[in-house]
């Protein structure tokens, strides 16, 4: 039996400390079982899951959700087999909903959630865990160009780029089959956009029209800008890294450097040059280093650029670090490990494992064949999602799946994909996205048999990175 210690965050969710598997009794029946990982997924304390066809298992196995020509399809990580799929007009985007369970899906100017059907429902002190299947909800906020959707701390930011419209809801409403909309706002003018909830109650938001945007403002709870820096030319991309003692630290990437939002103001990140982008951002909670792409021809030859070299944004001090890792990659490429890993995907076939602190790289990984970005960003390419300390890479053209566990760099499984897909996102069951073995737990001897029962998960809900791309028609140079 495994002991799980719930990290600081899940433990003021849940009130709970130490919590054991073995629960009361055994599964109610079959099912997929996977990672042994306590989680509160929305229903801890005296919350019950919606009256549904789900099965009690020993624990629960994270689900892999993939977008693709047609709809969504979700298969059990431990087999790689078929456990939902849903039809979606249109072309699909993918989001963590912030309770690690739903998925928000962007398609056909609505942004839609997505259960993956995983759910863990506290009793006492300790946790039952249940499957059931996947399904696309009623639960739907009308989005004209739905654009970035932004989980940090209790609440989930939806944003719709062709009205400027605002839809904050708490996320932890979703397994109670409601919305949970706690309030709707609007920026001045449509435009690609973001908003990003602040933990004091309050609101980091963009400022623009759809010809040129460089604003960025910070609302308290009531609504009120309390501090502005209009220094971001081509806004876009976001991250939170480490909070300090007076409250959130947010990234943003600019056309001329970065901008960091921190204690209440905001600062900029100095550039070589005068022209330095950085529209694609993964931060972790635990860090001060955001990992962004790093951008510096103003007028590319072609239209796109493709850089080999990646920054590691220093948020303490408003400094960045430049490693080249030899290598082109794009804006899927990038994500964080469970303890702040940087991880980049390269052409090369490589999965580079980095410490952000340093650069240094700790592994490389090859888990793909080379490959070239493609000439259209909704086109399928590599790409990844870290849960369960695990890196789901997806290689598109030969319909793979690899698993690699960050800490170790090793490649513990391999799937067949039954879809070619363009967008991934992999879900847990749990709000936080956050446990940890205590320690004295068994090791990690046998990936295959263990079912990676010993990763930590480090959802990118918080890192709030959300992809931009060169050449979208639709969004000038953006993807969403």
């Amino acid at each position: 039996m495994r002991t799980i210690v719930m990290k600081r965050r899940a433990v003021a969710l849940l009130g709970v400390g130490v919590l054991a598997l073995s629960a009361c009794g055994g599964p109610a029946g079959g099912g997929s079982g996977g990672s042994d990982g306590a989680s509160d997924g929305g229903t801890a304390g005296e919350g019950a899951a919606p009256e549904t066809d789900r099965t009690e298992v020993a624990a629960l196995s994270p689900r892999i959700v993939l977008a693709h020509e047609g709809g969504v399809t979700t298969l059990d990580s431990s087999d790689g087999s078929t456990v939902g799929s849903s039809d979606v007009a249109g072309y699909v985007r993918l989001n963590p909903a912030g309770d690690g369970r739903h998925v928000a899906v962007g398609a056909s100017d609505e942004i839609t959630m997505y259960d993956t059907g995983l759910l863990a429902q506290g009793h006492g002190d300790h946790f039952h865990y249940y499957v059931q299947d996947p399904a696309l909800t009623d639960l739907s906020v009308p989005a004209p160009m739905p654009g970035h959707v932004v989980p940090h701390g209790d609440r989930t930011a939806l944003f719709a780029d062709g009205t400027g419209d605002i839809t904050l809801i708490d996320p932890t409403a979703l397994v109670d089959g409601d919305l949970g909309i706690l309030e709707e706002t609007s920026t001045e003018a449509p435009h690609h956009g973001v908003a990003i909830p602040l933990s004091d109650g309050g609101l980091l938001v963009t400022q623009g029209t759809e010809d040129e945007r460089h604003t960025v403002q910070a609302l308290d709870a009531d609504g009120n800008v309390t501090a502005e820096t209009d220094d971001c030319p081509g806004v876009h991309g976001e991250a939170a890294a480490k909070p300090t003692e007076s409250g959130d630290v947010i990234s943003l990437g600019c056309e001329n450097g970065s901008v960091i939002y921190r204690d209440g103001e905001f600062h900029k990140v100095a550039i070589d040059g005068d022209f330095q982008r950085s529209g694609n951002q993964k931060g972790h909670e635990d860090s001060s280093i955001v990992l962004a792409d790093h951008k510096v021809e103003a007028d590319p030859e072609g239209g796109a650029e493709h850089p080999t070299e990646i920054a590691l944004i220093d948020t303490s001090d408003n400094t960045q670090q430049i490693v080249d890792l030899g290598s082109e990659y794009w804006f899927r490429s990038l994500d964080r490990g469970p303890n702040g890993e940087a991880l980049v995907l390269t052409a090369d076939g490589e999965l580079n494992i980095l410490d952000p602190e340093s650069g240094e790289i700790l592994h490389e990984v090859p888990v793909t064949g080379e490959w070239t970005e493609p000439d259209n960003w909704q086109e399928a390419g590599p790409m990844m999602s870290v849960a369960d300390g695990t890196a789901f890479v997806v290689d598109p053209a030969a319909q793979k799946l690899t698993m690699v566990d960050v800490a170790s760099g090793e490649i513990y499984r391999e799937l067949d994909l039954p879809v070619v897909p363009h967008e991934v996102q992999v879900t847990t069951g749990t709000a936080s996205g956050e446990y940890e073995i205590a320690p004295g737990a068994d090791e990690h001897d046998d990936a295959e048999a263990s079912e990676h029962d010993d990763h930590d998960e480090s959802e990118a809900s918080d890192a709030g990175g959300h992809e931009e791309h060169e050449g979208d028609a639709e969004h000038e140079d953006h993807d969403h």
